[in-house]
């Protein structure tokens, strides 16, 4: 592995409703294991993975991903943008068992994509023309699913409109559970696929060479996510 000063990076956002579950999602992808306590996030939390970009290829070269979990109090949108720059992935979230966090996600694309827009009008408003010409990369994933009923949760499978208009992989898991994103598991493949995107997308207009981006911790607090 290279020197930890020489590993690049590259910056993931994840966002969703309050509650839905983002701070354990980011714990599990980070460390492999359950966050048994999770505080919610008030601003903005960052986490830090070791991603082995395109492994077992001789591509294969360490990145550092920084997943920036977006506290999804309403009370703070109107400062979140500040989190929205110089970003390479999205990562949606919603509760299997709250469909109202799952129709949300088009709000917090929108929040995202639109960051530069005046929200006091219609600047939080999914307009699909604006997503047709953005390139950075998505996934969807839906948390609880082991609380999730077996129909509601083939319902919103089928349903999931968000992923379907994005081009994006989706996946269902439970936060608790590490067999969720086992290794060689359809999830565990989903998600490295999108994060060598992201790496991919990091260099698309680069050739190859990135700057460490200029970031840091921000507003990290306790409370539940």
């Amino acid at each position: 592995m290279a020197a930890i000063g020489a590993i690049e990076k590259a910056k993931v956002l994840v966002v969703g409703d309050s509650g839905v579950g983002k701070t354990s999602v980011v714990h599990l992808i980070c460390h492999n294991e359950p966050c048994h306590n999770p505080s919610a996030t008030i601003g903005c939390s960052v986490e830090v993975k070791l991603h082995e970009f395109r492994a077992g290829t001789p591509a294969e070269r360490d990145y550092f991903l920084e997943l920036w979990d977006i506290g999804g109090s309403s009370s703070h949108r109107n400062s979140r943008s500040i989190f929205y720059h110089q970003v390479h992935g999205i990562i949606l979230v919603h509760d299997l068992t709250n469909r109202k966090s799952h129709q949300n996600l088009h709000k917090w694309l929108a929040e995202v994509l639109n960051k530069d827009t005046d929200t006091t009008n219609n600047g939080n408003e999914f307009d699909p023309e604006t997503f047709a010409g953005n390139q950075i990369p998505i996934l969807v994933i839906g948390t609880k699913a082991d609380s999730a009923a077996s129909l509601r949760e083939t319902k919103i499978s089928r349903t999931s409109s968000i992923a379907e208009e994005c081009g994006a992989d989706e996946l269902h898991l439970d936060s608790m559970n590490t067999k969720y994103l086992a290794p060689g598991s359809t999830n565990a493949v989903k998600l490295t696929k999108f994060f060598d995107k992201v790496i991919e997308r990091r260099y698309s207009g680069n050739q190859g060479h990135i700057s460490p981006l200029q970031t840091k911790r921000v507003w990290k607090s306790s409370h539940m996510d």
